[in-house]
């Protein structure tokens, strides 16, 4: 039997999202209805209401999520109802070439719900990311949903579904952070302190926290950050380099996504560094660099793609983490809202007054 439940709708380009009831099919072969008890407001749905990922519209909104297992379908056989999980926009297919490689963090072909959520009237949602969790039930695919310790909070632990895996996974999986490694991280929002946190986990010596804000770099010796950079009015590169001795460090990230940032990223590693872009530039974004420089500094350039993370094996540990209190998720939750609120959390995201708001359900 279908579900009616209230969900938070884009409905076209530019407009003030609205909350709508919306129909939520019963879960078919290799899907599951979630329940959902916390979902994180992040500039992903910021970029679909503006139509700047597609123009897909109506869209359901909401990616970070955490919730408990309502119905499965057929062929589920690893949830049953009431499992606790976090929804991963990433389901490796298994059967891709990537997969075959042994490389499922580049799956070519994730796995989505094949039954649409709807508008009352028939009309079909696009779910953000696969996912549509602005809804107090959504449909995923079963590998969509990663089972964890139910002991975590779910306004924390579904951080970890999209913005702090993405963080924590771009130090630590992409950009290798081992011991006695430094670290830069450029952009204290919540994507970069969950990377300033994850090199701190790592065992990085000295981790560099870089931005124009003074309270966020003041937030970010919290997450693990030994050393901070106003670049507002310093030049982060050279104020980087007299930090490590004038060397650079090993890995810098940039978790801003603009030229500028990343070319501060590229010059501020040490000699052979590793540069690690997750923040997601706009598309008309373009770069200049001197290709003597790409040749004569050598290193590796990387995008990150959702930290290059495996969910079934990374979502788990972040958990075990936090509940170890090595992780501090509960210190990326500036406030909870309720559906009706998502629109003016929105404004704060954008004004960088938050690094999530989440809505409990």
């Amino acid at each position: 039997m279908p579900h009616e439940v209230r969900a938070v709708v884009a409905m076209k380009k530019g407009a003030p999202v609205e909350v709508q009831t919306i129909v939520v099919p019963d879960p078919g072969p290799g899907e599951v209805l979630v329940s959902v008890q916390a979902c994180g407001v992040c500039h992903t749905d910021l970029h679909y209401r503006e139509g700047a990922i597609n123009d897909d519209f109506p869209f359901l909104l909401g990616h970070e999520a955490a919730g408990t297992i309502e119905a499965i379908g057929a062929d589920v056989t690893d949830l049953a109802p009431g499992d606790y999980v976090v929804l991963a926009w990433r389901a490796p297919c298994g059967a891709c070439r990537s997969c075959l490689r042994g490389r499922p963090w580049y799956c070519f072909d994730s796995r989505n719900a094949a039954r649409p959520m709807t508008l009352l009237d028939g009309t079909p949602l696009s779910p953000a990311l696969g996912i549509g969790a602005f809804a107090e039930k959504t449909l995923v695919a079963a590998g969509q949903a990663v089972k964890v310790d139910p002991a975590a909070r779910p306004e924390a632990a579904g951080l970890i579904g999209c913005g702090v895996m993405a963080g924590y996974g771009a130090a630590v999986n992409t950009g290798r952070v081992g011991r006695g490694d430094t670290v830069a991280v450029i952009g204290c929002g919540g994507v970069g302190n969950a990377a300033i946190a994850g090199a701190s986990l790592a065992g990085a010596r000295r981790v560099i926290a870089v931005d124009i804000d003074e309270a966020k770099l003041d937030g970010a010796t919290r997450f693990g950050a030994t050393h901070t950079v106003n670049s507002r009015g310093t030049d982060p590169v050279d104020a980087v380099r007299e930090l490590t001795g004038g060397f650079g460090v090993d890995v810098a990230i940039d978790a801003v996504g603009t030229p500028s940032t990343y070319k501060q990223a590229f010059y501020m590693r040490d000699h052979a560094g590793v540069l690690v872009q997750v923040g997601v530039p706009d598309p008309e974004m373009t770069i200049d660099l001197p290709l003597i420089d790409l040749f004569s500094r050598g290193g590796a350039l990387k995008s990150s793609w959702y930290g290059d993370c495996l969910p079934t094996r990374d979502f788990p540990i972040l958990v075990d983490q936090y509940l170890s209190r090595r992780l501090d998720l509960g210190a990326f939750v500036s406030e909870t809202i309720t559906l009706d609120q998502v629109e003016e959390a929105f404004g704060r995201m954008h004004r960088g007054e938050v690094l999530r708001s989440v809505v409990v359900l």
